[in-house]
């Protein structure tokens, strides 16, 4: 009984050891390779790892092995999965992907405009003001240019400038223009106008 049982134990030793050995290398191998850097994942899946096989080896019955070798799959999978969760939550980690993820800017006419966007002839406005209905932003003053975002009836945005020669107005927010309006489907934000007028 004795020996049965440390074979056991023996057994799941060997196949816990077995996974977190697997489980570092795959995840450098990008199997389990989280888009956030840091550790936790790692950290994680070996964890995991070791925790399922013990379990898996506890609650197997008969047939320990396998359930060692089940239980430490399926923990470091779910190890891997918690630690790649923590990562991302990581203020640190938070910033990084917040200053990769904004878009990109160039300056054209005096403006800082994104680069899903075309340039024009500008005359400043720079005033805040109000969406009317829902409305496609466009990335050129035109009907027929594509959509780069969408604006919601009652949403306020920068007003930056009127583009010369044409019916359109360039918005957006913090300094960056994001897009073009018709000016039918905009309103200065004051108490002269209700609205939807």
């Amino acid at each position: 009984m004795r020996t049965s049982k440390t074979k056991s134990m023996i057994a799941a030793a060997v196949a816990v050891a077995g996974a977190a050995a697997f489980t570092a290398p795959a995840a450098q191998a990008g199997v389990t390779s989280c888009s956030a850097q840091g550790g936790k994942q790692e950290a994680g899946a070996l964890i995991g790892a070791a925790l399922g096989g013990l379990l898996g080896n506890s609650v197997s019955g008969h047939n320990r092995t396998t359930g060692t070798v089940v239980g430490a799959a399926v923990g470091a999978a779910a190890g891997s999965a918690v630690g790649c969760q923590m990562q991302h939550q990581d203020p640190a980690q938070r910033a990084r992907y917040d200053r990769e993820d904004r878009f990109a800017t160039y300056v054209s006419g005096g403006y800082r405009l994104s680069s899903q966007i075309e340039p024009a002839r500008f005359s400043r406005m720079g005033q805040l003001s109000v969406i009317n209905r829902d409305f496609g932003l466009r990335a050129a003053p035109d009907f027929s240019s594509r959509y780069v975002g969408k604006l919601k009836g009652g949403e306020r945005v920068d007003a930056m400038a009127h583009v010369r020669g044409t019916d359109w107005i360039l918005v957006g927010r913090n300094g960056v223009g994001m897009g073009y309006v018709h000016e039918d489907y905009i309103r200065p934000d004051n108490a002269r106008y209700a609205y939807g007028y």
